[in-house]
């Protein structure tokens, strides 16, 4: 089981925790919600929980929660800028369908 990162979306954390001063990694995990299921919830990781799983890659730490893991395992974390924004996107090889929005998807 393990969660990627490109070398865009490793850069950007990377400045984003020098930035703030603090962090140990980035924390990527999935919440109930929307109209496909399912919404990915991405914070900087402060900590690490008892059920928390930790991956490293391209020098950046990866945090994730056990109960997500199942349904995010092997997916792979992008950073893309098109014209004013920028966002990380996800690359889930176990999605079977999204909404229209893009913004939920589902299993």
């Amino acid at each position: 089981m393990a969660l990627s990162l490109t070398q865009s979306a490793a850069e950007r954390v990377k400045s984003y925790l020098e930035r703030r001063g603090r962090g140990l990694g980035l924390r990527v995990g999935i919440r109930k919600t929307g109209c496909s299921g399912y919404a990915y919830v991405i914070d900087y990781a402060d900590d690490f929980d008892d059920d928390d799983v930790v991956f490293e890659d391209r020098g950046v730490k990866i945090v994730v929660d056990n109960d997500s893991l199942e349904l995010i395992d092997g997916t792979q974390v992008d950073f893309v800028k098109q014209g004013l924004n920028e966002a990380f996107k996800f690359r889930n090889p176990n999605v079977k369908g999204e909404c229209g929005c893009g913004e939920s998807f589902s299993i």
